[in-house]
């Protein structure tokens, strides 16, 4: 999986690409903290190029929102396939992201 930042914007961009699962989540995570170390807590994340999503990727999802919240903060979901968008809705997670589709 690959992630990309562009992290002179406002809010900052997130894009995903390939799988985020137990092997990646990892990766995901330490992008996301080190945003949050720096105080960036408007973030958009672009989920166009994400083809899989395990519940090890959720839960860094509900952490990152969660951490969000916690600063007033708001992170956005956009461009989420159809797959990643049933997993979202059997998890119940739709209720908890704020997800925007184009």
């Amino acid at each position: 999986m690959e992630v990309k930042i562009e992290k002179d914007s406002d809010p900052v961009k997130v894009s995903l690409v390939g799988r985020l699962d137990t092997n990646t989540f990892g990766q995901f995570e330490a992008a996301l903290n080190e945003l949050f170390e720096k105080g960036k807590y408007n973030i958009e994340i672009d989920l166009k190029d994400l083809e899989y999503v395990s519940s090890s990727g959720l839960r860094v999802f509900l952490g990152a929102q969660k951490k969000v919240s916690a600063s007033s903060g708001n992170m956005v979901i956009k461009n989420v396939n159809d797959t990643i968008m049933e997993v979202f809705e059997m998890t119940g997670f739709l209720d908890v992201l704020t997800v925007e589709n184009d």
